[in-house]
């Protein structure tokens, strides 16, 4: 059994304004994403400039945040936000939807993309091998603030958690981490090294990050204003997964489907 360590959720102060870990983790996140993006930008079948990709970033960067807040005040704590409406703005206290942050910037690259008069699944293809890592800066902030953490547990990495009872839990930001976050990033980078059918990568984003976050749920406690939904089990997380795999399956078999019609008409 691990004692949870003792983080300061807040980094530092400017003056009266606290600086948390968790918008650090944001910022480090979009800042690795824009250095990798310049850096597969180089590769000649993809031709976006150091001024597309910084505008992409933006864009990505504003539907994370907005789409994710509002996905979590929609999928998780809609009686609360009815509530204290407030409570929408306070980011800093954790309280973001990876679902709703997949909406958001789906919509803000779509109007990206029409705005480059590019092909939307090109725009999408082309960030999608970047998104883990902005996925592992956050539950790295998660464990930080010492939220969603996972249910109890006999395991020796099971860990006591200062606001979770006495009781050691999984460590489930740390699992989501390294699966959602570190694996999914290297199947990803890997895959779409060269090219390939326009809405694969996509595609293979949404298996992998859906099948990765509903193993992950088996591990981690439910949100209490919710609890699981069905049979004792079933949770938003996985809820909110499944239709992402079932897309993302769907997109792949079409998108090699349509290559093996292109070529054989070529």
């Amino acid at each position: 059994m691990l004692q949870f360590p003792d983080f300061n959720p807040i980094a530092f102060h400017i003056g009266p304004i606290k600086v948390h870990w968790y918008g650090i983790m944001y910022l480090i996140g979009f800042c690795a994403a824009w250095g990798l993006a310049l850096y597969r930008s180089k590769k000649p079948w993809h031709h976006w400039n150091h001024e597309q990709v910084a505008d992409l970033i933006f864009y990505g960067a504003l539907g994370v945040i907005l789409g994710g807040r509002i996905g979590y005040i929609l999928f998780y704590n809609f009686p609360v936000f009815m509530a204290h409406p407030l409570t929408i703005f306070k980011i800093w206290d954790g309280g973001m939807s990876f679902h709703g942050g997949m909406l958001g910037v789906g919509l803000a690259l779509w109007i990206y993309a029409k705005r480059q008069k590019r092909r939307y699944f090109e725009v999408m293809d082309f960030i999608a091998p970047f998104v883990p890592i902005g996925l592992a800066a956050g539950r790295i902030g998660n464990f930080i603030n010492g939220e969603l953490w996972g249910r109890v547990t006999t395991m020796p990495w099971g860990m006591v958690y200062p606001n979770a009872g006495p009781l050691p839990r999984h460590p489930s930001e740390l699992y989501e981490f390294l699966l959602e976050g570190v694996l999914l990033f290297f199947i990803l980078w890997f895959y779409s090294a060269k090219p390939r059918p326009c809405m694969a990568v996509t595609g293979l984003f949404l298996v992998g990050y859906g099948c990765f976050r509903t193993f992950c749920e088996f591990f981690r406690q439910p949100d209490p204003q919710l609890g699981f939904l069905f049979w004792g089990w079933v949770t938003m997380g996985m809820l909110l997964s499944v239709p992402m795999i079932i897309a993302g399956v769907l997109m792949m078999w079409w998108a090699y489907k349509k290559n093996e019609l292109k070529e054989g008409h070529s």
